[in-house]
């Protein structure tokens, strides 16, 4: 009070600014870190402080390498795909142990193979914030990049290869999210591991413009909420996007080519928009036919309370299949086109597919 009430207000706005400003300037004592493949990797990255950054120069790093400390750790743009961390088919590549640590321009391969144990090329499993994985190629058995109870992450224009010598099932996915919040996931490439994305008890995160194919599930979904899932491409896989036990997901622009049994599969999925989407070439190859499998381009089962409109369903052996209690479902403003059986509908009630007159 005696400061008055306009001088008072501007003071609590300078210190809210100093505070801000002191959020994103580099720490007073960080350094820049040069490395080469000569040099103990391990001893160096212990030896950093928090803001460091350390950049590689081209060569092999062999081993399993520990980032305890909130730095980057890099490889200059120019260098992209000559610095290599070869982790020699054990464990984690890199073990991530703090927040806010960036990893850029690496390549990063044959990190350990055992599932079990959950090896990655990348991994977090420790509560950690603001950490940024972008533009890296990995190449392993394992999952590629493992986060976990984590938030505000950003993970962009990464590569993920998997091994197509081992069977889909003995292989990792591609990008794991678990128990995670705040996350992006942008820009990125994966093929050939079991599934591309695979988002399971994780809230409010944003899955948007990746590229997956040569998988088992482009996207897969299992107990998340909140989520969405934007302007996608997946192709050759069993299924494009397999959404389960979720709801509230906003998944819109999407796009599934040459899936063998489901472009779309919805099982146990509430409240939540499937819009303007595009199916294209769902067909269960002739070796795999079995009675009662067919490629189904929307299959939607035992999910309620959803919205499905503005999609596209070209060539899938059966359009759209609904079963299972799938009711209080709006569908219109879709297009069914070239499918041997547009619709196959399985219930005890009537419902009228339209939305204030708009059909399909």
């Amino acid at each position: 009070y005696f400061f008055g009430g306009s001088l008072l207000m501007k003071l609590k706005s300078a210190f809210i600014l100093l505070g801000l400003f002191c959020l994103f300037i580099k720490p007073v004592n960080a350094e820049n870190i040069n490395i080469s493949s000569q040099d103990n990797l391990q001893q160096q990255l212990d030896k950093t402080s928090a803001g460091d950054v350390v950049t590689l120069s081209s060569g092999r790093y062999l081993g399993n390498f520990v980032i305890h400390n909130s730095i980057t750790l890099q490889a200059e743009k120019n260098d992209l795909g000559k610095v290599i961390i070869d982790a020699q088919g054990n464990g984690h590549a890199l073990l991530l142990r703090n927040s806010h640590i960036k990893i850029k321009n690496l390549t990063i391969v044959n990190w350990g193979s055992d599932l079990t144990e959950q090896h990655s090329g990348i991994y977090s499993d420790k509560k950690a914030s603001h950490l940024v994985i972008e533009n890296n190629n990995l190449k392993g058995d394992g999952f590629g990049i493992w986060l976990q109870k984590s938030e505000h992450i950003k993970v962009l224009n990464n590569t993920v290869e998997g091994n197509l010598t081992l069977r889909s099932a003995d292989r990792g996915n591609g990008i794991q999210l678990s128990i995670v919040k705040h996350v992006e996931v942008r820009g990125n490439e994966v093929f050939h591991t079991r599934d591309g994305l695979y988002i399971i008890s994780s809230q409010e995160n944003i899955i948007k413009n990746n590229t997956m194919h040569d998988l088992r599930y482009g996207v897969h979904y299992m107990y998340s909420h909140n989520n969405k899932v934007l302007n996608n491409t997946a192709y050759n896989t069993r299924a494009g996007y397999a959404l389960m036990s979720s709801r509230h997901l906003v998944v819109d622009g999407n796009r599934s080519t040459n899936s063998e049994d489901y472009g779309f599969l919805m099982n146990f999925i509430t409240l939540s928009t499937i819009s303007n989407n595009i199916i294209k070439n769902v067909w269960t190859k002739p070796e795999n036919k079995v009675l009662g499998r067919d490629g189904k381009g929307l299959f939607i089962y035992n999910s309620a309370y959803n919205d499905i409109t503005g999609n596209m369903v070209d060539t899938a052996e059966i359009g759209i299949h609904l079963t299972a209690g799938s009711e209080n479902t709006k569908v219109y403003g879709n297009s069914f086109i070239n499918n041997p059986t547009q619709v196959k509908y399985v219930s005890n009630k009537k419902q009228e597919w339209s939305m204030e007159g708009k059909g399909n």
